[in-house]
């Protein structure tokens, strides 16, 4: 199982995602370009000593990730507001990519139609979304509970 992020913008749900790659053991990916450096103060802060467990792979661009991607014959799995699909409705496989997007401006149409699924999670309405944090760690969450992975 691993997490990407397409061109993640606030430091601090990075941090915290990447903290929570190191304590689940998934691989991550960062889709350049971020809206931070890594050397950030909040990016580090929320991220904690965690930054140096987690095994991270930084793609230049989407193309590159894409690159990467069908060499390591990974699906893709979108979670976006738009999806019909509920993530709860979803079988995963332990060789998923699960991406999240840019948290204030989503991904590009060429990411949508490049995913293999778009799943969302479904909230009361009127509201909008979820914290990116908070959407990695309940999707990670079904997935590997879903694909009996455990260390």
């Amino acid at each position: 199982m691993q997490i990407a992020l397409f061109q993640p913008d606030i430091p601090q749900n990075t941090g915290t995602i990447l903290r929570l790659c190191a304590c689940l053991d998934v691989a991550a990916h960062i889709i350049e370009p971020a809206g931070f450096d890594a050397s950030d103060r909040n990016f580090r802060r929320a991220g904690m000593d965690y930054l140096d467990q987690v095994r991270l792979m930084r793609h230049d661009s989407w193309s590159k990730f894409e690159e990467w991607r069908n060499e390591a014959r990974c699906r893709l799995v979108l979670f976006t507001t738009r999806a019909a699909t509920s993530y709860l409705d979803f079988q995963y496989t332990a060789s998923d990519v699960l991406l999240f997007g840019r948290e204030t401006a989503g991904v590009t149409d060429a990411v949508v139609a490049a995913a293999d699924a778009r799943l969302v999670i479904p909230i009361k309405p009127p509201m909008r979304s979820l914290n990116v944090a908070v959407t990695a760690a309940m999707a990670v969450g079904e997935a590997l509970r879903q694909t009996g992975t455990s260390f």
